[in-house]
């Protein structure tokens, strides 16, 4: 482990374990809960009066950082492979639960008349190239970084479908995670991004934005599972099952997540 890495360690020990911290799990969360599990914890909070510390970032850095020791007591991936990997390497209770399947969606600011259509998600980023290409700007294209995020993988995968990864090559900007990209899909310099709908759908998002989801056959599904890992409490556990009952569910649902049992619908390729 270089330096860099014992420090973070180090430095979540200590805030972590910290006298106002004790007792209060904390729970490792991919990016596209942001908001919709904040509501939960809220609701989990008044019904119980339990108290939760959520962290948002990156699935693929949150698998290391558990792997490495780091003090989460729940993990919810916005990739289920990274829980099946920390179960084989025995980080986790179990293989834990699907909880939901995430969906993948072009996001720009609101305003400028030429929000990409449903048949032609992706026509923007084509659009974006020409200019580049003619020597009148770099618009920029937002998305998570795919060599640890989720929703960066399903970027790429669906910006490979559409024939646009090479040409996107000069224009695209990597967030650490989802959530960042969304951040930067929105700034000046930038013609949109691709995010996590459930991002997208938040009213603190909502109000300074406009949305065309991209089709689920574009990419592989976004399939989210959650597991408890090794030496979780009384309270992370009670809010693990809490997730998986019909007020949890309703909020997932309400932010555009696909829940487990339900079907994807039709939808043109």
């Amino acid at each position: 482990m270089n330096s860099l890495l014992r420090w973070g360690l180090a430095a979540w020990l200590a805030l972590m374990f910290s006298p106002a911290q004790a007792g209060v799990p904390t729970i490792a969360a991919a990016s596209d809960l942001q908001f919709a599990l904040a509501e939960a914890a809220r609701r989990f909070e008044a019904d119980t009066g339990k108290q939760l510390r959520l962290n948002f970032g990156s699935s693929g850095n949150f698998r290391r950082q558990i792997a490495q020791g780091a003090p989460f007591e729940l993990y919810l991936s916005a990739d289920e492979t990274y829980v099946h990997a920390l179960h084989a390497e025995g980080h986790t209770e179990d293989a834990g639960v699907v909880y939901a399947i995430g969906r993948l969606a072009w996001l720009q600011r609101p305003g400028r008349h030429d929000l990409p259509s449903s048949e032609d998600p992706l026509i923007a980023v084509r659009e974006a190239h020409e200019v580049h290409a003619r020597g009148e700007g770099r618009p920029r294209i937002a998305m998570a970084n795919p060599e640890h995020a989720p929703y960066g993988v399903a970027a790429k995968q669906a910006l490979e479908h559409a024939g646009l990864w090479a040409d996107s090559t000069v224009l695209r900007v990597l967030g650490e995670n989802v959530s960042q990209a969304a951040q930067f899909a929105l700034s000046d310099d930038a013609r949109g991004g691709l995010v996590a709908w459930s991002l997208a759908l938040a009213p603190e998002l909502a109000e300074r934005s406009e949305f065309v989801l991209i089709p689920e056959a574009w990419h592989e599904p976004l399939v989210q599972r959650m597991a408890l890992v090794k030496g979780a409490g009384d309270t992370a556990r009670a809010f693990y099952h809490w997730l998986q009952q019909d007020e949890a569910r309703e909020i997932l649902a309400d932010y555009g997540f696909r829940l487990p049992g339900e079907d994807a619908g039709n939808e043109a390729s």
